[in-house]
């Protein structure tokens, strides 16, 4: 951290206890809105409330009075009414002052001035942010400044129905081993292909349900393109990358697989709920999905023995340009401009310690995510849960991100589009790739590398 910001949360800090006495109490109201939360996500405010009580109780010890309000609203009625919410809430100078929303809301919100970088009110370099993953704290900064502070990480694995692995040969111990082949790249999307269609030849499970990918666009599908080898974003220029061979190459997987006929050219679109049942109950070979999906599958589902019937493991590199990999969507504390510098401070100082291993670790349990920092292994709750200890030893140490760029959006839904027109049929994969590099080039060229 820079010598001036240290110095900036230094004074700061003194401020507050200065003002902070108990001739002049000081009283602040802190709104925080989560985004893509339900009951099972509380945390993600209820810790702000809980970090407002242990910071009015260090303040009491000291002599002291802050009273804090936190006001809390969960939104679960999708993304863009959450960020349309947020948007029309700035505009009228009412955001509230802690939002927890995707880290790719960064780029755009900071370059609008609706965020304030967070690393001007913490110190980074002191716990308990310091010891948060390297990879996730990186995620979160942008334009060479640390925005956000994760709030919670998740990965977003394959899955392996073990019944059915076991019925088209695989011993205990090859089971077992899976992941690990996946991870040293000697098991391959290809592979997974394989043994799906294996699956359906067996009549375990239905024609084109021997793979079943998730039934709508989302960051999963960027890391098939990963695992051909394609990179998102040249780090040295800040600009997007378009790899035409690795898009090529994972066009051509979600072809070869509807032409193998273990996944349906009708797949996209199709119902979620049904999804989780069929991928929940054996009703699907080999499929891909979200840590999260762990409380749905042994939740809402009824599945009993989830690791006696599931393994999981990275997603599966395609080719030898490729890597086995996963992406984590990790949603993060943002401190918007809303209030002065001292009520930023004090929302600052909330997401802190919002963020301490066990605070933390309530959510992650209860909403099945993954932790933040290397700590929470040592944390009871989270150390004896088995799905949160698996899950991050074997995943989050791989997980990169989207890009925080403003044009990645519109690139995304580019991609999307010709890998649906390729999966569908609509397009062969070359002309699909072609419509890519063309929408590219007359909308948004200055953004986007194509290599």
């Amino acid at each position: 951290m820079q010598i001036t910001k240290t110095l900036k949360v230094a004074a700061l800090t003194t401020a507050l206890a200065l003002s902070g006495t108990a001739a002049f109490a000081k009283d602040f109201t802190i709104s925080v809105w989560a985004g893509g939360s339900n009951q099972n996500d509380a945390y993600r405010a209820d810790a702000i409330e809980m970090a407002a009580d242990i910071l009015t109780r260090e303040a009491a010890i000291r002599g002291e009075e802050i009273n804090i309000t936190v006001e809390k609203k969960l939104f679960n009625d999708g993304w863009d009414n959450f960020k349309q919410a947020v948007t029309l809430a700035a505009e009228s100078k009412t955001a509230p002052h802690i939002i927890v929303t995707s880290h790719a809301d960064i780029a755009p919100w900071s370059q609008s001035g609706l965020i304030r970088p967070i690393e001007d009110y913490v110190d980074l370099d002191a716990w308990p942010l310091n010891q948060i993953y390297d990879n996730l704290l990186e995620i979160t900064s942008y334009n060479g400044q640390v925005w956000g502070i994760p709030q919670d990480a998740e990965s977003r694995p394959f899955f392996f129905w073990i019944p059915h692995l076991k019925a088209i040969g695989y011993s205990d111990e090859q089971i077992e081993d899976l992941p690990a082949k996946v991870e040293a790249g000697e098991y391959t999307l290809y592979d997974v292909l394989e043994d799906a269609k294996k699956i359906q030849d067996k009549g375990l499970v239905e024609k084109g349900k021997g793979f079943s990918p998730r039934v709508s666009n989302g960051p999963d599908y960027w890391q098939f393109y990963q695992s051909f080898g394609g990179e998102m974003l040249d780090k040295e220029s800040g600009k997007l990358i378009f790899d035409k061979q690795a898009m090529t190459d994972m066009f051509q997987f979600f072809a070869d697989a509807v032409k193998m006929g273990v996944t349906s050219s009708t797949h996209l679109g199709g119902d979620w709920g049904q999804w989780y049942n069929e991928v929940a109950n054996g009703k699907a070979g080999t499929w891909h999905g979200g840590t999260w999906h762990y409380a749905r599958y042994t939740g809402k589902e009824g599945l009993d023995d989830f690791f006696g019937n599931i393994q999981f493991s990275l997603i599966p590199t395609g080719n030898d340009k490729g890597h086995a990999n996963t992406i984590t969507h990790p949603l993060t504390y943002l401190i918007s401009s809303t209030g002065d510098d001292e009520v930023a401070e004090i929302a600052a100082q909330l997401v802190s310690i919002a963020s301490e291993p066990r605070l933390n670790t309530l959510h992650a349990i209860k909403s099945a995510h993954l932790g933040i920092g290397r700590e929470q292994s040592s944390i009871a709750l989270y150390a004896n849960d088995r799905w949160a200890s698996e899950a991050t030893d074997r995943l989050l140490g791989h997980a990169s991100a989207m890009p925080n760029n403003t044009d990645f959006g519109a690139y995304w839904q580019i991609m999307f589009k010709g890998l649906e027109a390729a999966w569908t049929g609509q397009k062969s994969v070359a002309d699909a790739v072609a419509g890519v590099e063309a929408d590219i080039k007359s909308s948004m060229a200055d953004a986007v590398i194509i290599k």
